[in-house]
């Protein structure tokens, strides 16, 4: 809790997903470096300008995603990405690399001084629509110290959206957070089965009295806030944001703004 803390220096934070264009490489990309740099920074300028509390890119339009690492191509344009939109808005900033690129991730928050990063696969193996994935904790954390990036808080998901969790099945969500606890995450993720869908407010329950910080990853919209503002230490919110509710959609000003005059009077 101590790290959660100091990061986001006591708030409940509301992180805002900047989804970027696919990136140089993949086989959506249809935009150069140029092109998608000014179209992330134009979403981070209308998170601040709607008083969002904290910001994490991702490359979600790099559909397939490779299983485990990236090239340099990807990991060096967010790194940039990340510096610029750390310097422009002065909000928290934190940034994940799919498919559980988590040393990438780290390297590129260190290089360009973000606070926190987002890591699949931290503890148990799970099976993800890109492959397996196996658990990390002991090298990313290696490699945290090694390259002095203990400033760079570590949220990792547990029993992830968009994969299988059968070869886990006898190990519950509470069970999962307190093994991911003793490997020293600095707060655990808790979504639904795939992006836009709630995580179980039953489940959620299950980790109130846990000392690590519990953020809620997907599904949380204007209409439910209500029903898990109080089951968590901070949101994360893509597709609710954008135009329609849709995480391919352009970012809506109007509903990020709606959203943080709401849960600013709770």
């Amino acid at each position: 809790m101590k790290k959660f803390t100091s990061v986001f220096s006591g708030i409940k934070p509301v992180i805002g997903m900047v989804h970027l264009k696919a990136l140089p490489g993949t086989p959506k990309n249809t935009l150069n470096s140029s092109e998608i740099i000014n179209a992330a920074l134009l979403e981070a300028d209308i998170y601040k300008r709607a008083g969002i509390n904290a910001i994490m890119l991702e490359n979600m339009h790099d559909v397939p995603y490779l299983n485990g690492s990236v090239g340099h191509e990807i990991s060096t344009l967010m790194t940039l990405i990340g510096h610029l939109i750390k310097q422009r808005t002065n909000v928290h900033v934190g940034i994940q690399i799919l498919a559980g690129a988590n040393m990438e991730a780290l390297a590129a928050a260190k290089a360009a001084g973000l606070d926190f990063i987002r890591v699949e696969g931290f503890v148990f193996a799970h099976v993800a629509d890109e492959g397996i994935i196996e658990a990390q904790a002991a090298k990313l954390l290696r490699y945290r110290k090694k390259i002095g990036a203990e400033d760079v808080a570590i949220f990792t998901d547990i029993k992830k959206k968009h994969s299988s969790h059968a070869i886990t099945e006898d190990v519950s969500l509470l069970d999962t957070a307190k093994a991911a606890q003793f490997f020293l995450s600095d707060g655990v993720i808790v979504t639904g089965s795939h992006t836009g869908i709630s995580a179980s407010i039953e489940e959620l329950k299950t980790l109130k009295d846990m000392a690590i910080p519990v953020l809620i990853g997907s599904g949380i919209t204007k209409d439910n806030i209500a029903d898990y503002w109080s089951l968590c230490n901070g949101i994360i919110i893509g597709s609710h944001f954008k135009k329609e509710g849709y995480w391919e959609n352009e970012l809506d000003y109007n509903r990020v703004s709606a959203f943080m005059k709401l849960v600013r009077s709770f």
